[in-house]
């Protein structure tokens, strides 16, 4: 077998492989899929208005974790909102068991103080914190996310931020559980957030 007819057999093994990668992935709604390692998650301290914030504050209750930015201008309230609706849904009991925070990914123009009055718009259940360009880079890595400042010259921002749409489920010892799709219902999160309760 020459050069030639290796290359043209890899490819079409790597073609049959995506075709069943994305048979299977139609057989689950995109909204529900998840993204569960041991290796991604963990502690992080990022900052509120209140001060210092460390996800470990949180054990024994479930996390539920957003990032984004502020000036975002669909993807973040949609998915924030999302969120409210399917802590409002629940009985104040298995409310009082869920911590929202929403982790902005634009320091710049989102402070601690801003952060703290745009999540207000939502509910009082979720915290806004960011941090330093460092200390975003480090918490990103650890999920397994993204972000990415594009410039937007002829806009009044003057930049926009690219980022990860995933809502992340924080178990009660502070564990991934899941990273689902933010396009999922507030029912279909209450679901999963009450599997965690």
């Amino acid at each position: 077998m020459n050069a030639k007819q290796i290359f043209f057999f890899v490819c079409l093994l790597a073609l049959a492989i995506g075709g069943t990668l994305l048979i299977n992935q139609k057989d689950e709604p995109a909204r529900l899929s998840t993204l569960t390692s041991s290796s991604l998650g963990g502690d992080f301290t990022l900052h509120a208005d209140t001060g210092p914030v460390s996800l470990s504050d949180y054990t024994g209750k479930v996390v539920v974790i957003f990032m984004g930015f502020t000036h975002c201008p669909d993807i973040c309230p949609t998915a924030l909102a999302v969120m409210t609706q399917a802590l409002d849904s629940m009985s104040e009991a298995e409310a009082e068991q869920v911590q929202g925070l929403f982790i902005s990914v634009d320091p710049e123009r989102d402070t601690p103080e801003h952060l703290a009055e745009y999540v207000g718009h939502f509910s009082p259940r979720i915290t806004g914190i960011t941090g330093s360009k460092e200390e975003l880079d480090k918490v990103v890595r650890q999920y397994g996310a993204f972000y990415r400042i594009v410039e937007t010259p002829n806009s009044a921002m003057s930049y926009t931020v690219d980022h990860t749409a995933r809502i992340y489920l924080i178990d009660k010892q502070g564990k991934m559980a899941a990273a689902l799709q933010h396009t999922l219902s507030p029912d279909e999160l209450a679901t999963a957030i009450k599997a965690q309760i």
